[in-house]
């Protein structure tokens, strides 16, 4: 089913509360009416949670929102719909004692953007468990089941977002560990706040309480909060381009991987940084470039390449930014 709502702003639907109006917005409650929806406007934007997308202050014509749900169980697989909320998908699988993606508690935005930006936290990415993804191709007008291989997961990459509009996705399968004893943790900073043997309630608890300690967990009256998560991806880099002192993870390719958070800050950028009543560096966080309540977006593609220019001139790395940019 699908309904035509009244015209609104994007920034009521986005976690950075920036974006203009939405000329027309299209709710899809079921596949059918979500494919029928982008079929009649191709260059609607689809929108679930609106957790990591920045959108231009001059909005869009038309938004198809994600409103789809469902979840199935066979064994210790689930097959998710995409509107879920991914937060909720989290509890339920720790609450009916399935492990595998408890490290990713408190993300916000929906199951169907997972796979787009492969989310990870704390050691753990969604292409660890996803075994496939049913998606809508655009190009040949059908609905096929893509396994993870086709989905070319990468570092906060995929296919998906290296074709942009190319596939809607309409579901994602995960094969789940049905065992309530978590793996163990590999992210150092997790380690030490769970301590030996922790269930995966403890791992949850720990991981909002970390992630809350950085605005990452959504609270409308926190500010610190009003943003896309981590605006920059870590960066890789050969061993000889590495800072003095910088993180460093190596990797198969010979490349190693160093911290964007650090190279802000030691560029200079400093909690905090930018204008308190509009776009600034969080509070909690170096990562996140937060709307402290009037902000827009134009302010914050401004901040964004400030931090960008002076990481460059810092150290010769470009950061890329994470979210998906839309009319900016």
């Amino acid at each position: 089913m699908r309904r035509v709502l009244a015209v609104l702003l994007l920034s009521d639907l986005t976690t950075l509360r920036l974006g203009g109006p939405a000329g027309r917005l299209v709710e899809a409650s079921d596949d059918d009416a979500l494919i029928a929806a982008v079929r009649d406007d191709p260059g609607a934007l689809l929108l679930a949670g609106g957790s990591n997308v920045v959108v231009g202050d001059e909005g869009v014509p038309t938004v198809v929102l994600v409103r789809t749900r469902g979840i199935e169980r066979e064994g210790s697989v689930l097959h998710v719909a995409a509107g879920e909320p991914w937060d909720e998908l989290v509890a339920r699988a720790i609450a009916e004692g399935l492990s595998g993606i408890e490290c990713l508690s408190g993300i916000p935005g929906s199951v169907g953007a997972t796979p787009i930006q492969n989310v990870g936290a704390y050691g753990q990415e969604v292409s660890d468990t996803i075994i496939s993804v049913r998606v809508w191709d655009r190009a040949r007008d059908e609905v096929i089941d893509l396994t993870p291989e086709q989905c070319g997961f990468g570092y906060r990459d995929s296919m998906f977002k290296r074709s942009p509009g190319a596939y809607v996705v309409l579901r994602v399968s995960f094969a789940l560990r049905d065992d309530a004893t978590p793996r163990p943790i590999r992210y150092g900073e997790l380690a030490d706040a769970v301590g030996p043997s922790p269930s995966l309630t403890d791992v949850r608890a720990a991981v909002l309480g970390l992630r809350r300690g950085k605005g990452m967990v959504l609270d409308a009256a926190d500010h610190d909060t009003w943003s896309a998560g981590s605006f920059f991806t870590n960066p890789f880099v050969a061993p000889d381009a590495l800072p003095e002192g910088a993180p460093r993870w190596e990797q198969p390719d010979g490349r190693v991987k160093t911290s964007a958070a650090w190279l802000i800050q030691h560029a200079g950028f400093a909690r905090g940084h930018g204008n308190p009543d509009g776009i600034a560096i969080s509070s909690k966080h170096v990562l996140a470039l937060t709307n402290r309540g009037g902000g827009t977006t134009r302010e914050l593609l401004a901040l964004a390449r400030e931090i960008q220019d002076g990481v460059q001139r810092a150290y010769g790395i470009r950061l890329e930014p994470e979210p998906v940019f839309v009319r900016t």
